[in-house]
């Protein structure tokens, strides 16, 4: 079977403030996901700014066969949340946007202002098949792309530059910490025999300190002399697989022409032993076909596709 995440950028339905300016771009829109994603054929795709509810359920009804819609019910402001795509029924198993115990709010801007949950909530599904029975969780983190006072993207002076970006990565870790929470609920102490994975745009690349927050306890990671020889840290740890991708392909969005991986898909112990492949784009893809993009995300507002590669691993039962 093959589990994948991907940032589908801004899916709403036309006419709004965000998403494509008349039906023919969101058609146009619509049809470069569904070939993606036909191609890439997953049994599970964790999605991230789904912006109309519609919208996603339009392009299901674009792919062969029965597909499940599952969405979060905390989106963020702009009304974008997580979701899934599944060819299985998947049973939801929880649905949460709360810091936990005892982490407190955070500072969000100048005036003082404090989040206390996530930006857009984590959804967690389980699904079951004849050969296996996974737990999914999807996220979609802060970004590290920073808007001001007003509306702007560009700030006043490098003080505040840097103010808000120390505000973004406060949130970022906070939201960090409670997908750890969540990880540890789906594992329950059982990562040896349970296949688990927390899979979405975590918005940082693999050696970030928010990214490292998830792993858990440290040490064994692929590629380390440890990840052989078992250790008691194995029930609870999850795996990046970024090291299964080919190098050449270990970036799934360009940034100002900056390759970055900022899509992650994080495995438990058993499950990381399944994996017999990992990529981004699509299977066999020789190279990626991303645009660049800049600090303002309005630019891109109903362009066709996505500003996003898939992220996939491949599973054997």
């Amino acid at each position: 079977m093959l589990l994948g995440t991907w940032n589908l950028e801004n899916l709403y339905r036309p006419g709004g403030p965000f998403g494509p300016k008349d039906k023919a771009a969101y058609e146009t829109k619509l049809a470069a996901l569904a070939a993606v994603i036909t191609e890439l054929d997953p049994t599970l795709l964790g999605v991230q700014e789904v912006g109309d509810p519609d919208a996603l359920a339009d392009l299901a009804g674009m792919l062969d066969g029965d597909w499940q819609v599952t969405l979060s019910g905390h989106p963020d402001d702009r009304g974008i949340r997580v979701g899934f795509l599944s060819r299985v029924v998947p049973q939801v198993l929880a649905d949460t946007n709360a810091f936990p115990e005892p982490l407190r709010p955070v500072q969000a801007d100048d005036r003082g202002a404090t989040v206390s949950h996530t930006g857009r909530g984590f959804l967690a599904v389980e699904i079951t098949t004849r050969a296996l029975s996974l737990r999914v969780a999807v996220c979609h983190l802060k970004s590290k792309l920073l808007s001001y006072p007003g509306g702007r993207f560009q700030p006043r002076d490098e003080g505040e530059r840097a103010r808000y970006g120390a505000y973004a990565l406060y949130r970022r870790t906070a939201e960090a910490t409670a997908l750890r929470a969540l990880a540890d609920e789906l594992l329950a102490g059982e990562g040896r025999t349970r296949d688990v994975a927390v899979l979405g745009d975590l918005n940082d690349e693999v050696q970030a300190a928010t990214t490292q927050i998830l792993l858990g306890p440290p040490g064994s990671e692929i590629g380390t002399p440890g990840y052989d020889h078992a250790d008691a840290g194995d029930a609870m740890r999850l795996w990046d697989v970024a090291p299964l991708i080919p190098a050449d392909q270990r970036y799934s969005r360009v940034n100002s022409g900056r390759h970055e991986l900022i899509d992650h898909i994080l495995v438990s112990h058993q499950l990381v032993r399944r994996v017999t492949a990992a990529g981004t784009g699509l299977p066999g893809e020789q190279q990626l076909r991303l645009p660049s993009v800049g600090a303002d995300p309005g630019e891109r507002r109903g362009v066709a596709g996505s500003d996003h590669a898939p992220v996939w691993v491949r599973v054997q039962p």
